[in-house]
């Protein structure tokens, strides 16, 4: 019995000493790698990458892929265009994204949140009199499309400094839907009282 209880000594003593060379080890590797970057002045990541951030970009190319094989098998399938342009948007990657829409508007010119989006990527792009004609023939489709009569709002107001224009674009949009939201919730009608008196 006493010779039992030496050798589970013995053992916890060696378990010991070999979890403390494992610290140790990852110590020194972890200052090592400090260390490099304190001395060529590179600096660890403010912030790591999530893996859910990792695997969202991930998710969007292989999508990307797919939809660009799908249209390359059938490109007169309009829905698939429209979808590929809308991964591109969500990509941020305008010019692809207005291509794409490009081809679907081609196939059905009717399709006035097409239309609506492609303005808003020309809008990224600084091309604001194209935004303003996308949105102006998503208005011509659908009179009553409030995103587009929004957007071409926010242009004339913040990119081509037109502050009269966009009122009177934001009082048509009331004339549709005197309820309209801005998309952070406020009233249009309380956005446009504040514009007025600012």
């Amino acid at each position: 019995m006493a010779k039992k209880k030496i050798i589970e000594k013995k053992h916890f003593k060696t378990s010991t000493l070999i979890g403390a060379v494992i610290t140790a080890f990852i110590a020194g590797i972890f200052a090592g790698i400090v260390f490099n970057n304190y001395k060529t002045g590179e600096r660890l990541p403010a912030k790591p990458v999530s893996a859910s951030e990792e695997n969202l970009s991930s998710d969007l190319s292989v999508q990307i892929t797919d939809h660009e094989k799908a249209v390359a098998a059938d490109p007169d399938n309009t829905e698939v265009w429209i979808h590929l342009g809308n991964l591109y948007f969500d990509s941020g990657l305008s010019e692809k994204s207005i291509a794409a829409y490009e081809k679907a508007l081609a196939l059905n010119p009717v399709n006035a949140d097409v239309w609506t989006d492609m303005g808003v990527m020309y809008r990224k792009i600084g091309k604001f009199e194209k935004a303003i004609e996308c949105f102006d023939k998503a208005v011509s489709i659908n009179p009553k499309h409030e995103v587009s009569r929004f957007n071409k709002g926010i242009v004339f107001m913040y990119d081509l400094k037109n502050k009269q224009e966009a009122i009177r674009v934001w009082e048509e949009l009331l004339d549709v839907n005197p309820l309209a939201k801005a998309p952070d919730g406020l009233t249009v009608d309380e956005m446009l009282k504040q514009l007025k008196r600012s």
